[in-house]
């Protein structure tokens, strides 16, 4: 109650006296009469036989919900990034639960679905491909961001953080299909599952691009001056990016498969049968990430043991030509004692024909090592 009493001092009244803000340019609420009112409101609007009610962009939820209850329909408000005084007043009028309230308000949290009364609450996890003319080392490849839904038996509550995952386009195209309106607001949690996952699907389809370029390069010889770090890199960049997009899809599957398998007074059974697609198109996503960390991990072992290979094919050469120069050096170690009885000492063609020795030892070493794939 504390928070609603405070709402009052977090309008602020540029905003209203501007028009400016989330309602873009729409009468703005007044909180000193309607304490569910909130400048993190996008839009708000009440639904009737699938139609939205001329006017309605004007009222405060609580006008549209007074509303919904005289005339019947439904009312479908959208927030973004609400703090926790300018949401109190929403929550107050149409009973949510605190936990609720608090994980839509704070965020970071995983896909899930649970039951509070008569109230559904949903998380989803929206993903966006980040474009990139080259993926590194530091490329990001995927941004997420959160939608929270709330479904009750004539209200939908969205409340989305994030910079990304927009539902306007979606509330625009449901409103151009009134006969889907009309089932309710289970209607619109199911067009939002829907919308995201089907963001799932063009991320997964980008981000199959990036890992066939990887594996490509992986594969591919190696341009001279290249080094195989540099794929390394880039390679556990994709995986961190892959277990974010891991976190978003994985946790989701189970709720899908409730909404889709089991009765939901909140559910109007037509659109059940809907979740089964959603729920079928996630699982396909599911194993698409499945199978692209699978292959990460592929060919992060291969570009390891290339790297160990050329390691070895280095340490190999190096062997061999100290194996070359061990000749003239015991030779020279040799000589360079300074004894007066050595062979060949005071011999007019010693000098030269060590030099030939060494220069035939080492010759042959050379041949041989070469012969062997060493050099």
């Amino acid at each position: 109650m504390s928070m609603i009493r405070d709402l009052r001092a977090v309008v602020r009244p540029s905003l209203r006296r501007s028009g400016q803000g989330p309602y873009n340019g729409y009468n703005s609420y007044d909180a000193t009469r309607d304490p569910s009112a909130s400048t993190a409101v996008v839009d708000c609007a009440a639904y009737r036989d699938g139609r939205r009610q001329p006017g309605e962009k004007c009222l405060t939820p609580r006008e549209a919900m007074r509303r919904v209850r005289d005339d019947g329909g439904f009312v479908w408000i959208g927030l973004h990034e609400p703090t926790e005084k300018e949401f109190a007043g929403i929550a107050a009028e149409f009973g949510l639960h605190p936990l609720a309230v608090e994980d839509a308000v704070h965020a970071h949290q995983r896909p899930k679905l649970e039951r509070y009364d008569d109230t559904l609450f949903t998380v989803f996890k929206t993903i966006h491909y980040v474009e990139h003319a080259e993926l590194t080392a530091t490329s990001e490849v995927v941004e997420t961001g959160e939608v929270m839904c709330f479904t009750g038996q004539d209200f939908v509550i969205t409340v989305r953080h994030g910079g990304q995952g927009s539902l306007r386009s979606l509330r625009h195209r449901m409103e151009g299909e009134p006969e889907l309106l009309a089932k309710g607001p289970s209607a619109v949690l199911h067009a939002i599952a829907d919308h995201v996952v089907d963001g799932y699907i063009a991320v997964a389809d980008a981000v199959q691009t990036d890992i066939d370029q990887i594996e490509i390069d992986v594969f591919s010889p190696p341009a001279k001056g290249s080094t195989r770090g540099a794929d390394t890199g880039r390679i556990y960049q994709m995986k961190r990016e892959m277990l974010e997009f891991k976190r978003a899809v994985t946790p989701l599957l189970r709720p899908m498969q409730l909404l889709s398998e089991r009765p939901m007074r909140l559910v109007d059974p037509d659109i059940q049968k809907y979740f089964r697609d959603v729920a079928d198109h996630l699982a396909r996503v599911q194993e698409q990430v499945v199978g692209f960390d699978e292959l990460l991990n592929s060919i992060l072992q291969a570009n390891l043991a290339q790297a160990t290979v050329a390691q070895n094919e280095d340490m190999r050469k190096i062997t061999s030509w100290a194996a070359i120069v061990a000749v003239p050096t015991a030779v020279c170690g040799v000589y360079g004692m300074n004894f007066d009885h050595m062979p060949e000492l005071h011999w007019r063609y010693g000098y030269p024909m060590v030099l030939v020795g060494i220069i035939g030892v080492c010759l042959a070493i050379h041949r041989t090592l070469k012969r062997n794939g060493w050099l």
